[in-house]
């Protein structure tokens, strides 16, 4: 019994199925990530409804904060899956935008006073998973699928 395998010119030895597989992979690795900051910006911005009555939990710019960020996941994830389906120009804005966010909320994080304990921790998980998208996105193999290197 024989088995055909394809291999791509520019990936060495390495089977196009097996290449496919890891960008498969790799792609369902940063839609997860990036639905769970979707899901902790949400549930924050619910959290911020709730607590809007409570100044000391809710100041002006926790509700732009909050605003902002689940605005910004909803485009996380919709040029996600739009790069995953081989839009060069939406990786490219899935790259920019989540390295992005990444760096405003490290600014968060260190800056004093203006955000509560909670929205910095909540920021930090955000950051957690948005320094996961970041790697990925960035990292050889998928910056490899849309070269073509």
């Amino acid at each position: 019994m024989e088995v055909a395998v394809s291999f791509s010119a520019d990936s060495g030895a390495m089977p196009t199925t097996l290449s496919a597989s890891r960008t498969s992979s790799t792609w369902r690795s940063v839609t997860l990530l990036i639905t769970a900051y979707l899901a902790v910006s949400v549930l924050t911005l619910a959290g911020i409804i709730a607590l809007r009555n409570n100044p000391a939990a809710v100041n002006d710019a926790v509700w732009v904060r909050g605003t902002i960020v689940v605005a910004s996941a909803v485009l996380t994830l919709s040029f996600a899956r739009r790069a995953a389906r081989g839009s060069a120009r939406a990786y490219l804005r899935l790259r920019l935008v989540s390295a992005i966010m990444l760096v405003a909320i490290v600014v968060i994080d260190v800056l004093p006073g203006t955000f509560p304990l909670w929205m910095k921790v909540e920021q930090a998980i955000c950051g957690l998973l948005l320094l996961g998208v970041v790697l990925l996105v960035n990292g050889k193999h998928l910056r490899s699928v849309f070269t073509g290197a």
